[in-house]
């Protein structure tokens, strides 16, 4: 061998064995080395953050480092999405994601962010039906009832949402649609001050997220009058579900998912799969999001994306058919 060839291979094998040792160091840095802040786009108190917060604390635990929930409410989530979607990509920034900004909004709306080239799909979070409740001043025990007193009054029967472009926004402009009725929409920051509203009978219904509305339910302050998947949630086995109230093939689900800014790595997205899927799925954990209505929902990064663009498409139909626009 020629002391040039020599030469050649010697600094060569250096380049690839600094190229393996840069490797090995970027597959250490998970998980990351600072806090991991975990966005919600909703102010506290209502589901998407319970849930948030109850998972949150058992990644920490898993994974050794603090994860912080971080509440970022305003225009039905849009505003968190569009902080983590210009985020650092290292890692140590999260978003649980809702059906509203990842799938509705960019049908209603023009936004800084896309959500599928923006953002990085991780795992399915958690998914529940809505329940609509009105309060006792409305004087409507069942969903006939109600139906009928919107009908007899056009466009002053109101409803509050979790923001524009939010399921439960889409939950109420799709029952407007399938009951040939005028509910007023009224969004809020979240499902928390939405409840507060309702509870103080400054709004008519809400369709509301089951853990925040259950207690009051119980407590005879809120009347339900139906819900809102194909099925009754069985912790609520004696409320009829809207397709069963009349309205057959009605269905509109309330979903979180775990993702991440777009440009961070496939390395660090299937890490971070591994530990989010495995936290759904433990037992103590899917006790209490049971407990709180909430249904656990692991998926694979390629079922997610799946998941969302069968989502995007129902809804988009939806909202080219019914005319929608941002509020």
């Amino acid at each position: 061998m020629t002391p040039r060839l020599l030469l050649r291979t010697v600094a060569l094998a250096a380049c690839a064995c600094a190229g393996l040792s840069g490797a090995a160091a970027h597959a250490q840095d998970f998980p990351p080395k600072k806090p991991v802040t975990l966005v919600v786009g909703f102010a506290p108190g209502g589901a998407a953050d319970a849930a948030a917060r109850l998972i949150a604390k058992k990644l920490g635990e898993n994974i050794g480092q603090s994860v912080v929930v971080d509440n970022k409410g305003g225009a039905g989530g849009n505003i968190a999405h569009q902080q983590v979607a210009g985020a650092v990509a290292d890692g140590s920034v999260l978003l649980f994601g809702s059906v509203g900004p990842l799938t509705i909004a960019p049908h209603l709306m023009k936004l800084n962010y896309d959500p599928f080239k923006d953002l990085a799909p991780i795992s399915g979070g958690v998914y529940f039906p809505n329940v609509l409740v009105v309060h006792q001043g409305v004087g409507v025990k069942t969903l006939a009832e109600f139906v009928q007193l919107s009908k007899k009054k056009p466009g002053s029967v109101d409803y509050a949402s979790t923001g524009a472009g939010s399921a439960s926004h889409l939950a109420g402009e799709l029952f407007n649609q399938r009951a040939g009725i005028d509910m007023v929409h009224v969004p809020y920051k979240g499902g928390a001050p939405a409840l507060q509203d309702l509870l103080g009978e400054r709004v008519a219904s809400y369709f509301s997220a089951p853990p925040t509305a259950l207690p009051h339910i119980e407590s005879g302050r809120l009347i339900p009058l139906a819900t809102t998947g194909v099925t009754r949630p069985a912790y609520m086995p004696h409320i009829p579900t809207v397709a069963e109230a009349g309205y057959p093939g009605f269905e509109a689900l309330n979903w979180y998912a775990f993702v991440a800014p777009g440009k961070t790595t496939a390395g660090v997205l299937d890490r971070w799969n591994r530990e989010i899927v495995k936290v759904l799925k433990d037992p103590g954990v899917e006790e209490a999001l049971t407990k709180h209505g909430l249904t656990p929902q692991p998926t694979t990064r390629a079922e997610l994306t799946a998941f969302m663009k069968k989502e995007s498409a129902q809804w988009g139909a939806i909202i080219k058919e019914r005319k929608l626009t941002a509020e």
